[in-house]
C-alpha cells in the first residue's frame, strides 16, 4: 500500500447432511432412558417401539453415510437415489414417536417435556428429508447438468436465475425447521441426556441453517451483481487489514470493476495518492468527533480512511463523493462499491489456481494473505506494494467465475458468503432495489441493527501509523447465561486483544511495519481505538477492561444515532487488553447472539460459543 495513514511524505459444500444426523445417534439412547420412567406394560411397549425408532434412524443414517458433504457429484447422485428410502425410514420413526402411547406420555407431569423433545427432534429430521433436502437436490441436479460457463470468463446466468425460487423455498423450509426446533422444551427436559441431545442438535441445526442461508443468499445476489439485466460499475477498494479500520483496513488503491451479463472486467487501479487532490469523504458530526477530533491519530477522511466507519454504507457514500470529483469518475459514475482484502483474494486463489507475479513469485491459496499483509512491507518499496496488490486483485477477482461448473459455483458461493459474514468482502449498491437484496442476504456489513438477529459489534482502528495489526490477535468467548433459543437472552462476553510481536522481531522489522513514532506512539505498539456496540434493541452492562495493556477511560458516546462504548488500548509487545461485559438481547430475537468485528488477516474469527 503506497501511503500509510499518518505519513504523507478451508471448502466444502455447505449442505452437510451428515450434520443433520449426527445428533440423532444421541436420541436413540435418550429414547430408552425416557421410557424407563413410564413403568409397566406401557413401558414395555414403548421400549419396543424405541428400539424400532433406533432401527429406522440407523437405517437412514447408513444410507446417507456415503455422502461426506464434499462436491462429489457421484455422492450427490447416490443421495438422490436413496432419498425415497431415507424418507420412508424417518417417516416410520416419526410415526412411532407420535403414536398414542407417546402422545399420552408427552402430557405426563414428570417426563412430558422429555417426550415432547424427542418427538420434535424426530419431526425435524423427517421434515428436513421430506421437504428441504428434495428441493436442494432439485436445485443441484439442474445446475450440475447446466452449462454454466459461456466462455471467456463469462457465466451463463440463466440456470442460476431459474434456480433462485426453488433455492429460496428450500432455505425457507430449513429455517422453519430451525424455528420449530427452537420451540421444543428441550432445555426444560428432566433427563440430562435429553437436554444434552437437544443442545447438540440445536448447535448442528443452527450451523447447517446458517450455511444454507448463505448459499441461498449468494444465489439471490449473483445475477444482479454480475449484471444480468444491465452493466454495473463498482469502485473496487483494496484494503490492508494490517492497518485496521473499523470496517476493514486502510484503503491502498481503487479500481473500476465492470460486471455485464455474467462477466467481470477490472480496469486500472489508482493508488490512494492519486485521490488526495480530490478531497475527502463527508463525515457526519458524530463521525468527525469520533475519528478526527478524538485522537491520538486524527483521521482526515481521505481515501485511506474510508473504511473507518463500521457501516459499509457510509464507506460507499464517501467513496462516491470523492470518485465524482475525479476526472475518471466524471467520465464513468459508479453504481456501487466492492470492498476486498487479502484473505478474500487468498480464498479465490485457492479455487482458481496460483497467481504468478511479474517478478516470478507465486502466490497460492495459503500464502497470499501473509504476503500482502506482512511480507510485502519487508521486501518491497511502497510503489511495488501497490502494483503487486493490484496485480493479485485483478487476477483473483477477474477469474472468480472463469470455467464455472457446479462444483466451482458451490465453492465460490460458500466463499463469498463466509467472507461477507466476516467482513473480508462487502458489496454496496446505490440502486435501492439491488441494495435491499444485497443487505437482506448479508453482503453489506453494518453495525448491529437487526433486533431479530442480535449481534455485538467490536470495531478497531489503528492509531499508530504502522502495519502492526498483523501482530494483533483478537479472540472472544460468548457464554450463554439465560434464556431460550429465541426471545430475550443474556450472555457474558470476554473479548481479548493481544500484541504477539516479540522484542526480537521489533529489533529487525522496518519502521513501515512497527511505526514511525508519529502522534507520540511507540514503535511496536498496537494502538487500537475500540468501539463496542450492543445488540439492536438490547443492552450491554458491567463493561470492564482488564489485562496488561494500557487503556484510556471507557466512555459512552453516540455515533449516527447508536450508543457505543469507546476506548483506546495501547498494546505494547506481549501485552493484552481484555474486555468483559454482559449482553441482554431484544425480546424480538429469533437467533442466538453473534459477534461482528473488524476483520483480521486470516479467515478464522477466533470466536468461541458456550451454551
Amino acid at each position: 500500500m503506497r501511503e500509510p495513514r499518518g505519513k504523507h511524505i478451508r471448502a466444502s459444500m455447505p449442505i452437510q447432511h451428515h450434520h443433520i444426523w449426527a445428533w440423532v445417534l444421541l436420541v436413540i439412547f435418550v429414547l430408552l432412558l425416557v421410557v424407563a420412567g413410564i413403568g409397566g406394560y406401557c413401558a414395555k411397549v414403548m421400549y419396543s417401539q424405541a428400539k424400532e425408532v433406533k432401527t429406522h434412524e440407523q437405517n437412514a443414517i447408513s444410507m446417507l453415510s456415503g455422502f461426506s458433504g464434499s462436491n462429489d457429484l457421484n455422492a450427490l447422485d447416490q443421495v438422490s437415489q436413496k432419498l425415497p428410502q431415507v424418507q420412508n425410514e424417518t417417516q416410520k420413526a416419526n410415526d412411532i414417536a407420535h403414536g398414542i402411547l407417546w402422545n399420552v406420555a408427552a402430557k405426563a407431569p414428570v417426563v412430558g417435556d422429555d417426550i415432547k423433545t424427542v418427538q420434535g427432534m424426530t419431526s425435524s429430521v423427517d421434515g428436513i428429508v421430506h421437504d428441504s433436502v428434495p428441493q436442494f437436490i432439485q436445485v443441484f441436479t439442474s445446475l450440475k447438468s447446466a452449462n454454466l460457463s459461456a466462455g471467456d470468463g463469462k457465466i451463463n446466468l440463466q440456470p442460476i436465475i431459474q434456480a433462485q425460487k426453488t433455492m429460496k423455498q428450500a432455505d425457507a423450509s430449513m429455517q422453519t425447521q430451525v424455528v420449530n426446533y427452537r420451540k421444543l422444551p428441550g432445555k426444560k427436559a428432566r433427563i440430562g441426556e435429553v437436554r444434552d441431545a437437544y443442545a447438540a442438535g440445536n448447535i448442528k441445526l443452527n450451523a447447517l441453517a446458517k450455511k444454507v442461508d448463505q448459499l441461498s443468499g449468494t444465489f439471490q445476489i449473483v445475477p444482479d451483481f454480475l449484471g444480468a439485466n444491465q452493466p454495473h460499475y463498482f469502485a473496487m477498494m483494496n484494503m490492508t487489514t494490517s492497518e485496521a479500520r473499523s470496517a476493514g483496513g486502510l484503503v491502498g488503491s481503487v479500481g473500476l470493476m465492470t460486471t455485464n451479463n455474467g462477466q467481470i472486467s477490472i480496469g486500472d487501479f489508482q493508488p490512494n495518492t492519486a485521490y488526495f487532490p480530490y478531497g475527502n469523504g463527508e463525515p457526519t458530526a458524530d463521525e468527525q468527533a469520533m475519528f478526527h477530533d478524538w485522537g491520538p491519530l486524527n483521521m482526515s477522511f481521505d481515501i485511506r480512511d474510508l473504511a473507518v466507519y463500521p457501516d459499509n454504507a457510509r464507506t460507499a457514500q464517501s467513496m462516491q463523493a470523492i470518485w465524482n470529483r475525479t476526472p475518471w469518475g466524471k467520465k464513468q459514475p459508479i453504481d456501487g462499491v466492492v470492498m476486498v482484502d487479502p484473505v478474500f483474494l487468498q480464498k479465490l486463489i485457492a479455487v482458481n489456481g496460483n497467481v504468478k507475479l511479474s517478478d516470478g513469485r507465486v502466490l497460492t491459496g495459503t500464502n497470499t494473505a501473509e504476503f500482502l499483509l506482512n511480507t510485502i512491507y519487508k521486501d518491497y518499496s511502497s510503489k511495488q506494494q501497490d502494483a503487486y496488490f493490484d496485480e493479485v486483485s485483478t487476477q483473483a477477482v477477474g477469474s472468480m467465475f472463469k470455467g464455472l461448473n457446479f462444483q466451482k459455483l458451490i465453492r465460490i458461493s460458500t466463499i463469498i458468503g463466509d467472507m461477507a459474514k466476516n467482513r473480508h468482502f462487502s458489496i454496496y449498491s446505490f440502486d435501492q432495489t439491488m441494495e435491499q437484496n444485497f443487505n437482506a442476504n448479508g453482503y453489506t456489513a453494518s453495525s448491529p441493527s437487526n433486533e431479530m438477529k442480535p449481534e455485538v459489534g467490536v470495531y478497531v482502528t489503528q492509531q499508530n501509523a504502522s502495519k502492526m495489526d498483523w501482530y494483533i490477535h483478537r479472540t472472544s468467548t460468548i457464554t450463554k447465561i439465560s434464556g431460550g433459543t429465541a426471545g430475550q437472552q443474556t450472555y457474558h462476553v470476554e473479548y481479548t486483544m493481544t500484541n504477539t510481536l516479540t522484542r526480537e522481531q521489533l529489533a529487525t522489522l522496518p519502521a513501515y511495519i512497527v511505526g514511525f513514532g508519529q502522534a507520540g506512539q511507540s514503535q511496536g505498539h498496537g494502538v487500537e481505538k475500540t468501539l463496542i456496540y450492543g445488540p439492536a434493541g438490547g443492552l450491554i452492562s458491567n463493561l470492564q477492561v482488564k489485562g496488561t495493556a494500557s487503556t484510556s477511560n471507557l466512555s459512552r458516546k453516540t455515533m449516527d444515532s447508536k450508543s457505543v462504548y469507546a476506548t483506546v488500548a495501547d498494546l505494547a509487545p506481549g501485552t493484552s487488553a481484555i474486555f468483559t461485559f454482559d449482553v441482554t438481547t431484544s425480546s424480538k430475537s429469533t437467533t442466538q447472539l453473534d459477534l461482528d468485528q473488524t476483520p483480521m488477516g486470516w479467515d478464522e474469527p477466533g470466536v468461541k460459543f458456550i451454551n
